[in-house]
């Protein structure tokens, strides 16, 4: 049975404790999720209470933390989502969105007409390319599913 948080400081207490745990198991986004066996992004915002996770994939990543039996259950409880962002590199995607947010709005509704683009439904992927001016760039792949609003 799925159950909801109604205080996220739980996760976040569990996330402080993971983050700890990869930090002196010196173990990368990429080998947590790999335990998973989840994408590297869903895997990484669940670690960080942003998602639920599915029974086994909980398991696996407690096992490779050595995060015990009340880890799994909170890594399996649907989070309250959200932060206010203080840390400048999260402030920085918002300041993206208040730029162009009206003009991703404008293109995505000309090319799709009303509706959404799924939080859900979704897919993220983060590279670092290089830059052909010098110094490296930071390649942002945000890529989910259109629900066209539907009259009723």
């Amino acid at each position: 049975m799925a159950h909801a948080q109604f205080d996220p400081a739980a996760r976040q207490a569990l996330a402080v404790k993971a983050v700890e745990a990869k930090t002196r198991k010196n173990l990368t986004w990429e080998q947590i999720a790999g335990a998973a066996g989840l994408s590297v992004a869903f895997t990484t915002a669940a670690v960080l209470g942003q998602h639920a996770l599915p029974e086994e994939p909980a398991e696996a990543v407690a096992k490779l933390l050595d995060l015990d039996e009340e880890a799994v259950m909170l890594l399996r409880t649907i989070p309250t989502r959200g932060s206010i962002p203080t840390d400048p590199t999260i402030y920085r995607f918002h300041e993206m969105l208040q730029v162009y947010g009206t003009t991703l709005k404008a293109l995505v509704h000309e090319q799709f007409g009303d509706g959404i683009i799924s939080a859900i439904n979704f897919k993220l992927d983060v590279k670092k390319v290089t830059d052909p001016e010098g110094g490296e760039r930071a390649v942002i792949t945000l890529d989910g599913k259109y629900l066209p609003t539907k009259p009723f």
